[in-house]
């Protein structure tokens, strides 16, 4: 009896050891990756069978909101915070930007560097290209990628067109419309832009041209690799936003076909392996049982280039559903309990105090964070419900729509939505629930003196400012 109770108090021991070992965590961030593109999330068109284990392993969100496009989403991921106070900005920035992310915010990275865990940024940044905005200036050690979107380059070097597809010619504007300006504190656009660099750390070391764009995700595998095995004995923290599936298309040569439902498909067929090598990797260094892995995207998948968002609503750039909505799995054997899912609302914002909590980090207590600690949910806690009474959908500057439990009202056409019944926004039930419409624009009226309903509100902050950038020229 003696020798069974120590045996029971051993067994307790080690279990609640491993519950407290501060995990591993890593983000993989897709590109413009539509709710319906992969498997657990419906994809008829691409094969993803490494995402599709991984959520048999782990957890499926299927109400997990970023942002309408890149920057806004990674502000949001970085932050804590609604894009629009972290990052106030009316669509995204372009190279050569006079704004970026401030340095004074504190990021994601910074929280768990404050932790003494080791911290890596592997691919697309998209928050600033100035010196003192780029992932090195922000918590992160090292940084390897492209600072912006791979449509940000020239199109003789085929960042505005698909591999095989002829160099598109420069556009004249209408007649009968002015055109937009090319440059402004925003960053420079269109053909104004200057060539892809690729950066290692703050230094450009490559000139991204149609057959680099190929190699963008092996190598970004291959950097997120070598990382886990550099810290296997230390805790880490891994942000890889993968520059796929974001137009143009460009997976490698190899995986061009494979699919057979074109370029996009093979991409996110290509995409999928780097998440099975990843999880490889992690088996071979015995690091499954010590880490967490999220998958999600920046925004809703382009419906134009051939992303699916089935059964939402929209497109990349709406607030409707499809354009905010993303699918999202978390992963962390021994703590998220596998085959599961919940359809309470979450958010991009959340992840830093949810990691924060995961790992006993301590998130920033003298700014506001939006984001909220969804752990209970993740760790499949009985009754966990969605911190969020009230989430907001804005686009760029503006508010355009709001949510409280199932109901979404869109603010400017009065449209109103029972998500719980109608995911796909098709049926406008405004005039039969007059109630809720008018409570909706009463919780939308309280952002006013906070964020705003349009412009800046007074709750916004700052935003970086370089008053003579640079552009990151690499070398021919």
């Amino acid at each position: 009896m003696t020798r069974l109770l120590c045996s029971v108090f051993v067994l307790a021991f080690v279990a609640s050891a491993h519950s407290a070992e501060r995990p591993n965590v890593i983000i993989i961030l897709a590109d413009d990756l539509g709710y319906a593109d992969i498997g657990p999330f419906g994809s008829t068109k691409a094969r993803t069978p490494h995402l599709d284990r991984m959520a048999r392993e782990g957890m499926r969100l299927t109400s997990h909101y970023a942002a309408p496009v890149c920057s806004p989403c990674r502000a949001a991921l970085m932050t804590g915070c609604y894009p629009k106070r972290s990052l106030p900005i009316p669509h995204v920035l372009f190279p050569v930007s006079e704004v970026g992310l401030h340095p004074d915010e504190v990021t994601i990275a910074e929280v768990m560097k404050g932790a003494d865990y080791a911290t890596a940024c592997i691919g697309k940044w998209h928050l600033g290209d100035q010196p003192e905005f780029l992932p090195t200036r922000q918590g992160f050690d090292s940084y390897f990628g492209l600072p912006y979107s791979n449509d940000m380059g020239t199109a003789a070097d085929g960042s505005k067109s698909n591999p095989g597809q002829p160099i598109p010619m420069p556009k004249r504007p209408a007649a009968n419309r002015a055109a937009q300006p090319m440059n402004d504190e925003y960053g420079l656009r269109g053909n104004a832009q200057p060539p892809l660099p690729l950066l290692e750390n703050e230094k450009v070391i490559e000139r991204v041209r149609i057959a680099e764009q190929a190699t963008l995700t092996k190598r970004y595998s291959e950097k997120a690799r070598a990382f886990i095995r550099e810290h296997r004995g230390d805790p880490f923290f891994l942000y890889l936003p993968h520059t796929a599936v974001h137009f143009p298309h460009y997976p490698a040569e190899g995986a061009r076909g494979r699919s057979g439902n074109g370029l996009l498909n093979d991409w996110i067929e290509e995409l999928d392996d780097t998440v099975g090598e990843l999880f490889a990797e992690l088996r071979e260094q015995s690091l499954e049982e010590k880490t967490i892995v999220f998958f999600t995207s920046d925004n809703g998948g382009s419906i134009p280039h051939g992303s699916i968002n089935t059964p939402l609503r929209g497109t990349k750039g709406q607030t409707f559903e499809g354009g905010i909505r993303t699918p999202m799995i978390a992963w962390g054997p021994g703590r998220i309990p596998a085959g599961t899912s919940s359809d309470e609302v979450t958010a991009m914002m959340d992840l830093l105090p949810t990691v924060a909590s995961l790992t006993g980090a301590q998130p920033p207590t003298d700014r506001t964070l939006d984001g909220r600690d969804i752990s209970p949910i993740l760790l499949g806690r009985e009754g966990a419900r969605s911190p969020h009474e009230t989430f907001y959908y804005f686009r760029g500057l503006a508010l355009e729509a709001v949510r409280s439990g199932p109901w979404k009202l869109h603010l400017k056409s009065g449209e109103l939505y029972h998500l719980g019944q109608d995911i796909g926004e098709r049926e406008n039930v405004a005039a039969s629930h007059p109630d809720e419409t008018a409570r909706l624009r009463t919780l939308a009226a309280r952002m006013e003196g906070d964020l705003g309903l349009d412009g800046r509100g007074p709750g916004c902050r700052a935003l970086g400012r370089h008053p003579n950038p640079q552009p990151l020229i690499p070398a021919d």
